[in-house]
């Protein structure tokens, strides 16, 4: 890699299906790589540790030591992925100290690349929290994850202007199905060959994308 790739899953709001991304996302560099270190930033939402716990790491960003932890390890140019799932209660807290230590500019000269994710609902707190982002992220260093399970309906304008992943409800069945602690996508894709079923359909499309991300962020396509 020219560049290694830092990915921040984000939301103001819980429930949105962040942590479900992050999960995807981390399985997908582990299958591409055979490395991904994941962060989990966490308090009261599903956490990743609970579904990753081999591939994820309890992050605290409270105090200065725990900040100065966390940054020294996403601005290390080693080849290997970085993933965070970060809290809707820390948002505020990150994306401050993001800006206060110029973290993007620093990014990139230690040839890191971030892509921060961020998943909104309906709520003005969603809006608000993009508005924040737009202030600080680069547009093409933005992603909004539109997942229809939480959405039901068009993304609001203000939303839809910049880049969108796209994210396609699954079945009350299949989406239990996946919650489940022990699930793997990547396990799954194994067991079931069949690409015609739903959720392989659904496993691979995002993938895919995830794909397309890392090459771009990498270095490996313009």
């Amino acid at each position: 890699m020219s560049r290694t790739p830092v990915y921040i899953i984000c939301s103001t709001r819980p429930f949105v299906g962040k942590t479900l991304m992050a999960r995807v996302l981390s399985e997908y560099l582990l299958l591409a790589h055979g490395a991904v270190v994941a962060f989990d930033i966490n308090v009261k939402e599903p956490s990743l540790l609970d579904f990753l716990p081999r591939l994820t790491e309890t992050a605290q960003i409270d105090d200065t030591f725990g900040k100065m932890d966390l940054m020294d390890r996403l601005i290390v140019h080693d080849g290997v992925p970085k993933v965070i799932d970060l809290g809707f209660h820390a948002f505020d807290e990150f994306f401050g100290m993001c800006a206060e230590i110029g973290f993007i500019k620093e990014a990139a000269r230690r040839q890191v690349a971030p892509l921060v994710l961020y998943v909104p609902d309906h709520d003005r707190t969603a809006l608000r929290g993009y508005e924040t982002l737009e202030t600080t992220i680069p547009p093409r260093q933005l992603v909004v994850i539109d997942n229809e399970q939480v959405q039901r309906g068009e993304l609001p304008s203000a939303l839809a202007h910049g880049r969108v992943m796209r994210v396609p409800a699954l079945p009350p069945f299949l989406k239990t199905y996946i919650d489940r602690l022990n699930f793997s996508f990547t396990g799954y894709l194994r067991s079931e060959p069949d690409a015609t079923t739903e959720l392989n359909q659904w496993i691979r499309r995002n993938y895919t994308i995830f794909r397309e991300y890392e090459l771009e962020l990498t270095g490996a396509r313009v």
